[in-house]
């Protein structure tokens, strides 16, 4: 079989994805089960919910709603193809490859265009700051980062159920698409 089924119900080709099929709520419910740091955290914390905090910090740094967008959906690739952690993602290039031409579908569908390198420097920021945050938090046994940065927003790293984050997931998305900023499909 060549292809998965969805949350909603779509079969999806991985290698050769359809524009029409990608969904915000297959991002949302898949994302909300994933977790972060392949599971490594004291306790569940959801892709989902790290992208609903990316998003948060971006709106505090006054980032345009393109940029917010953009940061709630940096990591939807993964609700199609799960994701692998960094030490061994970085040697597999077809991954890469794979995962890199489904953010790309994400972005035209959601944004109406691929990011600009700009904008994928001020999202990575973000999510590396994010990233820093969350292990400091959510890693109690071990100092993974000396240094941890700062951040603009307040975010959560509070355990949240599946169904919880993937409700805000939601309304973080409809909130900056409700209010005409973004018009992707």
């Amino acid at each position: 079989m060549d292809y998965f089924t969805t949350y909603t119900g779509e079969n999806i080709f991985p290698l050769n994805p359809d524009i029409n099929q990608i969904h915000i709520e297959d991002i949302a419910h898949a994302l909300s089960l994933l977790c972060r740091a392949g599971g490594h955290f004291d306790y569940f914390y959801s892709v989902a919910q790290h992208s609903v905090n990316c998003a948060g910090e971006a709106k505090a740094r006054k980032y345009p709603a393109r940029i917010q967008l953009a940061c709630l959906l940096h990591d939807a690739s993964e609700a199609y193809i799960s994701d692998i952690i960094k030490p061994i993602k970085t040697h597999l290039p077809d991954y890469l490859k794979i995962e890199q031409d489904f953010q790309n579908l994400i972005c035209t569908k959601f944004l109406g265009d691929s990011l600009c390198e700009d904008e994928k420097v001020i999202i990575k920021q973000i999510d590396d700051n994010m990233l820093i945050n969350e292990f400091n938090a959510l890693m109690t046994r071990t100092n993974v980062f000396n240094t941890i940065p700062i951040l603009t927003g307040k975010p959560s790293f509070d355990y949240r159920n599946h169904q919880e984050t993937e409700t805000e997931f939601l309304k973080v998305y409809y909130g900056i698409m409700h209010a005409g900023l973004i018009q992707g499909r």
